[in-house]
């Protein structure tokens, strides 16, 4: 008898273990948003993921395959620049993205902006303060 509630009880805690750590690890995988196809740059694909932090802040993270060298665009531009959309609708500069000779790029950064929306853009230059060249890339609004 004694052993018959012993190993119900086993099961019950194993059940409750299991079920907490499937939520856990479903709960924690960050889910990876795509980019459209580029009308630009069209053989470019990728994804972005964004995630809060410990400390509320957006850690974003951007892997990009088959992009195009900036110099080859026509009008010739020099540097990709990564964007965010805010949930104020407000557009900010949050970096440079540099291909690799593979034609790869990865961007990583943090921020306390809450991004609805990431786009990239051919410009002539990295310190601006709003999108006027090309758009490449740009992602679904995620977030509203």
């Amino acid at each position: 008898m004694k052993t018959d509630m012993l190993v119900t009880n086993m099961k019950s805690v194993f059940v409750g273990a299991s079920t907490f750590i499937l939520i856990f690890f479903l709960t924690s995988c960050t889910p990876k948003i795509p980019f459209n196809t580029s009308t630009v740059v069209p053989a470019a694909e990728g994804y972005v993921t964004v995630k809060t932090d410990n400390n509320l802040n957006y850690e974003i993270k951007i892997s990009v395959s088959n992009l195009a060298e900036v110099e080859n665009l026509m009008p010739l531009d020099h540097v990709y620049v990564v964007w965010i959309v805010t949930e104020q609708d407000s557009t900010i500069n949050i970096g440079g993205l540099i291909t690799s000779k593979k034609l790869n790029a990865v961007f990583n950064t943090v921020t306390s902006f809450k991004p609805v929306q990431i786009v990239i853009t051919a410009e002539e230059d990295t310190n601006i303060s709003s999108p006027i060249g090309k758009m490449v890339l740009t992602t679904e609004k995620f977030w509203e």
